[in-house]
């Protein structure tokens, strides 16, 4: 595939779709990022702060996205720290991490849109094994106004809370319950509300390839999240990639890797 030059690269006019879920949460998304890397951004709206889960690559302005829908104090909380769910945590004051994954917030390592520069050819490859296709040179299909290939660079964060298993996310009429889901990467965290039977998982489960070769990844404690997922009451999974789903699902996913890996 030829690359297009940085002159003749499309043009987005509008980087962010939405659609709202229900009257308290929202999902976002980047539809001219490439499918491995378009995670979905979850804004979840509090009586005294809103939440947001994940915050995608970081090419546009996420704040200013959401600025119609936030009246009040945002919470970042990053669900584990690649490139896809991080780019925009350094918009927001106050933000959320386990400690395992602190570093990839305050010194981002994403400095190039092209894949093979940025994470390195056997990468690449590997996650093209693992069933992701890369049909574009790019992890974008088009940029924003004002923004280049040559010139994006991820923007550090100020981590101003670091959170494990067990703690809570309180939003004021909204408890979320840190789970520590490892495996995809060490500090994978879910968000768990018991009183709706929601949970908000980032990439420790999702309705598509499961990574579980990642140089950060572990499948012996991937198995052990699988198992702690079976034995949760969800009424419904917001993953950080593909659609939502519900318990029946999350059970069929998890059985079929634990029968995958053992």
């Amino acid at each position: 595939m030829t690359s297009p030059g940085a002159a003749d690269f499309p043009v987005a006019e509008r980087w962010f779709d939405r659609r709202k879920i229900d009257d308290d949460i929202t999902l976002l998304w980047e539809p001219h990022v490439v499918e491995l890397m378009r995670c979905n951004i979850w804004h979840v709206r509090g009586t005294q702060r809103d939440l947001l889960v994940d915050t995608g690559m970081g090419v546009a302005s996420l704040s200013v996205e959401i600025s119609d829908i936030v009246d009040k104090p945002v919470v970042a909380v990053a669900t584990h720290g690649h490139d896809d769910h991080i780019g925009s945590h350094h918009e927001f004051d106050e933000v959320l991490v386990h400690p395992a994954e602190e570093r990839s917030l305050t010194s981002p390592p994403l400095a190039s849109l092209d894949p093979v520069v940025a994470w390195g050819r056997e990468e690449v490859e590997s996650l093209e094994r693992a069933g992701y296709e890369f049909t574009s040179p790019y992890f974008v299909t088009a940029l924003p106004v004002g923004v280049t290939l040559e010139t994006f660079r991820q923007q550090p964060a100020r981590v101003s809370r670091l959170i494990d298993d067990g703690d809570v996310v309180d939003l004021g009429d909204r408890q979320f319950e840190v789970l520590h889901l490892p495996g995809h990467s060490p500090g994978s965290i879910g968000l768990w509300e018991a009183a709706t039977g929601t949970l908000f998982s980032g990439d420790a489960i999702y309705d598509g390839p499961l990574l579980d070769e990642l140089h950060d990844s572990d499948i012996t404690d991937y198995c052990a999240t699988m198992e702690r997922l079976l034995d949760l009451p969800v009424v419904v999974v917001h993953g950080g990639h593909d659609p939502s789903f519900g318990r029946d699902k999350l059970r069929k996913i998890a059985r079929s890797y634990l029968e995958r890996r053992s």
